[in-house]
């Protein structure tokens, strides 16, 4: 544990630093109007911060920055989400009220404002295809214990699910489940699918059909990937911005892993609820090491959609991107809520 002064040190060093990318010094801490203490017994602090892990001292520097440890501190025990400003809210409601906007503008929008806003790289993660219905389900057995679900969306779009088959289902209970089904889900949106599962199929699974729970065990499995997922990024270059990313070769690895969206989708996507700090190490890929990724859901009837992110460097303005970040997941979700309560 740290002293309330320890504590009181390490904020004004994290925040001197986040704003001006340069090693903080003693005297530079005691000038602050909260700081109420000599140069030498802060500097004294410092010595014992660095000591435990929390700061760090650079090379040919007689001031100190924190270390991924100390802003990991920092995040769990004194992080403050910066609430945004009304002007800002109206900016963001103004465009989610744009009702002529398609699902998919929306969200590149939204990857726009928070890139915008932050002057970070945004990175957000949301179905390929907002509006794809379902035409038609299969559900193919190939073994007694597994079998194939056939997804056929009305583009014409196929995809296939490797699924259990739970024990205690037989063919003729499958093909029962399969009719139903599509008697009762044709044309309904895919992201739907999982909460028409739960309730109105249960249901009706529970009236017709002896192995009910086991059949929709199966049927969450069959719809558990039932949208592909699409990634879109605004501000890449905001990156170069940040001193920290001067070196050409570090910059280069970068931006090559930036190319690659199955590796992004895979490194950003969280189902947890709330929002997610990982830091410099934490995201367990070189190229990440020196940038803090920040990430929160967003839903639609209970189902997750997509992930908003922010990539930026460990010396990031973290009260700041998590209020953003809350308050743009939170909206997401109340968005798409409503469009498709409407769209029922």
């Amino acid at each position: 544990m740290l002293t309330e002064r320890q504590l009181l040190i390490l904020k004004a060093i994290i925040d001197d630093y986040v704003c001006h990318a340069e090693p903080v010094g003693s005297r530079s801490v005691s000038k602050r109007d909260d700081m109420n203490f000599s140069p030498a017994t802060i500097r004294n602090e410092m010595a014992d911060l660095e000591e435990l892990g929390f700061l760090e001292k650079p090379h040919s520097s007689a001031g100190r920055i924190p270390s991924q440890k100390g802003y990991r501190y920092f995040v769990d025990h004194m992080l403050s989400p910066t609430s945004l400003s009304k002007n800002e809210v109206t900016d963001i409601r103004l465009m989610y009220e744009q009702r002529f906007l398609e699902f998919e503008k929306v969200i590149q929008q939204s990857a726009k404002i928070l890139s915008s806003l932050t002057s970070y790289t945004s990175i957000v993660l949301g179905p390929e295809v907002f509006e794809s219905k379902l035409h038609q389900i299969q559900l193919v057995p190939i073994s007694k214990a597994n079998a194939v679900a056939i997804i056929v969306t009305d583009t014409g779009h196929v995809e296939n699910q490797a699924v259990s088959i739970p024990e205690g289902l037989d063919i003729g209970e499958i093909e029962k489940i399969v009719n139903i089904l599509n008697e009762r889900l044709r044309g309904v949106p895919l992201i739907h699918l999982r909460h028409k599962l739960t309730t109105e199929i249960r249901n009706v699974l529970a009236k017709y059909v002896d192995h009910h729970e086991q059949a929709i065990e199966l049927l969450n499995s069959a719809f558990k990937d039932s949208h592909n997922e699409k990634v879109y990024y605004a501000g890449k270059t905001n990156i170069l911005s940040q001193p920290e990313f001067h070196d050409v070769n570090r910059v280069r690895e970068l931006f090559n892993t930036l190319e690659e969206d199955a590796l992004v989708s895979k490194l950003f996507r969280t189902e947890e609820q709330g929002v997610r700090i990982r830091i410099g190490e934490e995201n367990q890929f070189a190229p990440f090491d020196d940038c803090s990724v920040i990430t929160a859901t967003y839903s639609v009837d209970g189902t997750h959609l997509g992930t908003v992110g922010i990539l930026g460097p460990t010396r990031m303005e973290y009260q700041r991107v998590v209020g953003l970040l809350d308050f743009f997941s939170k909206d997401l979700t109340n968005l798409l809520k409503q469009r498709y309560q409407k769209s029922d």
